[in-house]
């Protein structure tokens, strides 16, 4: 047994096991530096599980050791045999492309991938992903990436009138719409993207990010925002959200199932309250939460079987959005959870509850008389 999963013992899949082991070992180990290499592996399944990458070109531009790309070929063959495809020619059908500027992590990433047998792109070499682009001509169908949380050391001033700033040029002292909107840029028109970043990013005014923030949900590329729990990364205490959009959300599907028009409209997933913790430090999500998550996500996309919940979900349209300055913290719009109903008449819970106080007050007073006796004893009064 390994991590409470039985082992399929090919020998891929061992050296896959021992590998990811170590990585997690090293991120732990090696705190905020480490964790460079590592994501955690409930939240790259969570990620993977909502936008469901079957077939095209997939695409991290911050890879890390490649945990997104390992998790998509364990998600389709997980769940080929749910529609009757077959696995190995199902992964035929996805090519996988990354960028790292690490040299280390950039290495690690291609051992990572050598082992488990993915057909990789990553460049000719390592290399910053704002500075020198090693995919500049890519159109990938789903993106998907971890960036580091903002970063601070990242403008150049040959970046100041790029392309890829459509949305607004981010602010000098944080990538984190940089990231966002470099992923934008490499999406195709049909595709779909999801990163991970600081809270702040769904609120923040700093330098033009409001801006930055208002033309992406005015220009429909926003579909999904998730707020996730507090303490999931071994490098970092900073609360992070889940941004998932989209270039067309008129249409579109997943395998035989058609999403509906959802223009003019935003999903919001409070996942604050989900997962345990599994030591004292570090929380996780477990099957059922990401179940939870991603299930609610899709049955909003496909127009079936959602529901608001009160505390956990909502779908709201653009002018309950900008009424909210287009602040997007999921909180603001999900609303508190329902209590449950009292059904105990006003007169019998006046009594029962008079009657609990009166017995505390009795033995307040008993305790009170206790202690003066006690003090007594020793020569003090009250």
């Amino acid at each position: 047994m390994y991590g409470g999963e039985r082992l399929n013992l090919r020998s891929k899949d061992i050296l896959g096991h021992v590998y990811e082991y170590f990585l997690g070992q090293f991120a732990l180990a090696e705190g905020k530096q480490g964790g460079q290499y590592f994501t955690p592996k409930s939240i790259v399944t969570l990620i993977v599980e909502m936008l469901q990458p079957y077939q095209g070109r997939v695409y991290d531009p911050a890879m890390g050791s490649g945990g997104f790309f390992v998790s998509s070929d364990k998600f389709i063959e997980e769940h080929a045999g749910e529609q009757h495809y077959d696995a190995a020619e199902q992964k035929q059908q996805i090519s996988v492309y990354g960028q790292e500027s690490n040299p280390t992590t950039w290495k690690l990433a291609a051992m990572n991938m050598a082992i488990r047998g993915i057909d990789f792109n990553f460049g000719k070499k390592n290399a910053d992903s704002f500075l020198n682009d090693q995919h500049p001509d890519l159109r990938a169908d789903f993106v998907m990436a971890n960036p580091p949380f903002n970063m601070k050391d990242w403008w150049s001033e040959s970046l100041a009138d790029d392309v890829r700033w459509q949305y607004g040029t981010p602010p000098k002292g944080n990538a984190n719409f940089a990231w966002m909107q470099h992923m934008l840029h490499h999406l195709a028109p049909t595709g779909s993207m999801a990163l991970l970043l600081a809270n702040g990013s769904m609120s923040s005014n700093t330098n033009n990010e409001g801006e930055i923030r208002k033309r992406l949900v005015e220009e429909d590329r926003v579909e999904c925002m998730v707020a996730l729990p507090g303490q999931l990364f071994t490098n970092t205490q900073i609360p992070a959200c889940i941004w998932l959009l989209t270039k067309d959300k008129s249409n579109g599907m997943v395998r035989d199932r058609k999403k509906r028009d959802r223009r003019g409209q935003v999903l919001f997933i409070d996942a604050r309250n989900l997962g345990y913790m599994k030591d004292r430090v570090l929380r996780d999500f477990s099957p059922e939460d990401i179940a939870k998550i991603a299930d609610t996500f899709h049955a909003w996309q496909q127009g079936e079987g959602y529901e608001d919940v009160p505390g956990f979900c909502a779908s709201v349209e653009f002018a309950d959005i900008e009424k909210q300055d287009f602040v997007l913290t999921p909180g603001r719009y999900v609303g508190a959870p329902e209590q449950e109903e009292d059904d105990e008449p006003f007169a019998d819970k006046m009594a029962r509850l008079t009657g609990q106080l009166k017995e505390q007050f009795a033995e307040s007073a008993r305790l009170e008389a206790e202690i003066k006796r006690n003090l007594g004893g020793l020569g003090y009064e009250l």
